[in-house]
């Protein structure tokens, strides 16, 4: 026996409002039955289609698209899907950005920092400046959400109210200088000096860059072959190859790095 169902019953079944299943009508996503008092009656297909729907409103897909695959008109199921992948990747990915600007925050109310209404707009604004930095999709890579997470709870804050552009010019200025002035021997006085010009301007960073975070950013920078025609760091490969020789050297003859200790064997 066919069961049929008004569409107080469909609601309840689907979780979907009756406001959404008239729209849902009016798109030609389903086409319920109707009385001669045009009362609609939805039928076990229509209610099939009806779970369909949400579900693949579940995965992302737009009405549009579910229009499309249930109309059977010509579509690339594969090429939706990759598309799809793509957006909901991004969608976590900023996600993963709200966590990391509000787990900042909560972690200096716990702290005992006064934090009101003015001070978290500054931090999400200041949050999201750090997140439209032009490496971030490089950083993506090589750091999970909770790893970015962690790293604005503990080091986000050092940034506060950072000008990046002007932040991003000095890192400019230093490596056009010092690429000017290779080859240089790295344990010499005058590429100790850049290597000390360099730790300056890092400061922000060393300065609550936990064990972790150091060798995870020194390990994205010893890749940067990989992807270095993707982003600009503010500085190119053979410049991070010299610091890295000048660090070494500097190292080697028992000098320091102005840095947490921890750094002074940094590689």
């Amino acid at each position: 026996m066919t069961t049929i169902l008004d569409i107080a019953d469909v609601a309840r079944l689907t979780g979907l409002s009756p406001r959404a299943l008239r729209f849902y009508e009016a798109r030609g996503l389903v086409t319920p039955l109707r009385t001669a008092s045009a009362r609609r009656l939805y039928d076990a297909a229509a209610l099939e289609r009806l779970h369909q729907v949400v579900a693949l409103k579940r995965a992302g897909l737009s009405l549009a698209r579910i229009k499309q695959l249930f109309d059977r008109r010509t579509i690339d199921l594969r090429a939706l899907i990759v598309a799809q992948l793509d957006q909901v990747t991004e969608q976590a990915q900023a996600l993963a950005d709200i966590r990391a600007i509000l787990a900042t925050t909560l972690s200096r109310i716990d702290r005992g920092e006064p934090i009101d209404a003015a001070t978290f707009c500054s931090l999400i604004r200041s949050g999201e400046a750090t997140m439209e930095h032009p490496m971030k999709a490089i950083v993506d890579r090589y750091f999970s959400p909770d790893d970015k997470a962690e790293w604005a709870k503990t080091a986000a804050p050092a940034y506060e109210g950072m000008d990046y552009a002007a932040y991003q010019a000095q890192w400019r200025t230093l490596s056009d200088t010092i690429a000017a002035a290779l080859p240089l021997d790295p344990a010499g006085a005058e590429a100790q000096a850049f290597l000390d010009q360099w730790f300056a301007l890092l400061k922000p960073f060393t300065a609550v860059a936990t064990p972790q975070m150091w060798n995870g950013v020194a390990q994205m920078y010893s890749d940067m072959p990989k992807w270095q025609n993707e982003a600009d760091p503010g500085f190119s490969y053979t410049v991070w190859q010299f610091i890295a020789s000048a660090t070494k050297a500097r190292r080697d003859a028992g000098g320091t790095i102005d840095g947490p200790g921890w750094m002074t064997g940094a590689r």
